[in-house]
């Protein structure tokens, strides 16, 4: 399957993408935490704190990556 590489992303598709990537990092940030403390206070205090600022910048990652052309290719189809 073919996607045409000349495309932009959308809005919507960077959040779904932002959201489903933090529901990833944040099982991985409770059970790290837990497992290194043993406290789930700490890991699920840990886990929405982190979530907040690194939501934010995955996404501003994402939309600034969208308007670079470095490593794009044309597909000549």
């Amino acid at each position: 399957m073919n996607t045409p590489t000349n495309t932009k992303e959308t809005i919507k598709r960077t959040l779904v993408k932002t959201i489903s990537y933090r529901i990833f990092i944040m099982t991985l940030d409770f059970i790290c935490v837990y497992l290194l403390t043993g406290k789930t206070s700490m890991a699920v205090g840990f886990m929405i704190i982190s979530n907040i600022y690194t939501s934010a910048g995955y996404f501003a990652f994402e939309r600034i990556w969208d308007r670079i052309k470095w490593g794009r290719e044309i597909n000549q189809e």
